[in-house]
């Protein structure tokens, strides 16, 4: 606003010279005005505030993202387990002697699924080596007194194709390589020590195209293949790697 000063006006009697009063400042003459704060306008007051709502807001959405977050850790963990127990590894514990000397009651195994899996997804079936221990499903145990479907450990003797009969206290496998037969518990490394027992049963069996036969080291107290016969490839699950525990027989397979 402009500034406003009143002019002396002339008396109706002489004119003498008067002397002028002084110019009266109004208040709103900016050099006396005392400085004061400016007034938010009210955009600034809506400015204001969405920065106070945008704070609180980043704040709860922070807290949201968080959450969804661990949500996704919590998720991809899952599915990555599950992933590595169903098509990997899985561990396993022993129950029951017909393993012994090999492997105890109660030790903590390590399965390789590895092999299962690629042959599952080629459409191949997955044939183990002779001497593999190995862990598949059986669902007829009845031979053994058992009933209900059960995981099982035993080792790999005779291959598709194969013959395998017990002669003189042991396997004898006769193939395409040993028409007069071999004795894998004398020949292979996995007996070496020889802690393999005798070996019991009237067993003389032609292996199918699909079909392996198995039997427990501690062969006077395991139910295997003498007793319920040759397995299928496609009920095998993997194949021990590693004893993880005790601790002081850790043991790669």
């Amino acid at each position: 606003m402009d500034n406003k000063t009143n002019t002396p006006q002339p008396t109706s009697g002489d004119q003498q010279p008067t002397t002028p009063t002084q110019p009266r400042i109004t208040s709103t003459d900016p050099r006396l005005l005392q400085p004061q704060q400016p007034q938010p306008t009210s955009a600034e007051v809506i400015e204001e505030h969405k920065e106070g709502a945008g704070g609180e807001g980043g704040k709860g959405h922070g807290s949201w993202r968080e959450f969804f977050a661990l949500i996704g850790i919590l998720l991809t963990a899952g599915l990555l387990a599950f992933f590595l127990i169903s098509f990997v590894f899985r561990s396993y514990a022993v129950d029951g002697p017909s393993m012994e000397t090999t492997l105890q009651n109660a030790d903590k195994l390590l399965i390789w699924k590895v092999p299962r899996t690629v042959a599952r997804i080629t459409g191949h079936q997955y044939v183990p080596n002779r001497g593999d221990v190995v862990i598949f499903d059986e669902d007829d145990l009845s031979a053994c007194g058992q009933y209900g479907k059960r995981q099982i450990i035993k080792r790999v003797i005779g291959l598709p194709g194969e013959r395998i009969t017990i002669q003189d206290g042991t396997y004898v496998v006769y193939n395409s390589a040993h028409p007069d037969g071999f004795k894998p518990d004398l020949e292979l490394n996995y007996n070496k020590d020889q802690h393999i027992p005798t070996t019991t049963g009237d067993v003389d069996v032609r292996l199918s195209k699909t079909q392996i036969f198995v039997s427990g080291d501690n062969r006077p107290d395991s139910c295997d293949s003498r007793h319920f016969g040759p397995i299928q490839t496609d009920q095998l699950i993997g194949k021990l790697v590693v004893r993880l525990l005790p601790a002081n027989h850790i043991k790669v397979f």
